[in-house]
This record gives C-alpha cells, structure tokens and sequence, in this order.
C-alpha cells in the first residue's frame, strides 16, 4: 500500500492538519482497512495513531487506487470535542454496546 499526499491544509481553528490523498494498495482487490491507512497517515506525518481520523476512503472504479480524507488533530482530547460520533465509532469502534437492549 502505498499513499500519496495530494493536499495538505493546517486548520488552526479546529487544530488540526487537514490532508487529502491517493491510496494505491495491491492487486488482491480489497482496499485497505481503515486501521491499516490511519497507522500508515500516522507514520508519514509523524503522529500518533491516536490522533488520526479517516474521514472517508473511497475506492476508483476498476482501478486498485482510491482516494481520501485524513484529519490529524493536535490532541485527542480536541479530536473527541470536535470530530462527529459516527466517524469515531468508523475509525475506533464503539467501545461499548448499547443498553437500550437491556430495556
């Protein structure tokens, strides 16, 4: 897998480094887990995973290349005040089930 930075934009308002890039990854197919492209941002900008939010990952039409959305905040305090619920649950998971089923 290898990733291509198209845009890189510092955001001081919401503290954060914005980055727009290529994926290119095998020819098995498959694109990249989050998880896989949030460690590998994480060491090309020299961050921690922590820090790290995939926005969105979408895959080219017949190509094995796929373009994408990176946010790296300046801590993860700022990331859990500012980045939306869903994308959190997308990139961490939920670390908890619900307990509406418990009603």
């Amino acid at each position: 897998m290898e990733i291509f930075v198209e845009s890189e934009k510092q955001n001081p308002l919401l503290k954060r480094r914005e980055v727009r890039f290529r994926l290119k990854y095998s020819e098995e197919g498959q694109t990249p887990s989050r998880t896989d492209v949030r460690q590998k941002i994480a060491s090309l900008f020299s961050a921690e995973v922590e820090r790290v939010v995939i926005d969105h990952i979408k895959p080219e039409f017949g190509k094995t290349e796929a373009k994408g959305y990176a946010k790296i905040y300046d801590s993860v305090d700022d990331l859990m005040k500012i980045e939306r619920e869903h994308i959190i649950k997308r990139n961490f998971g939920s670390g908890e089930e619900s307990e509406e089923s418990e009603e």
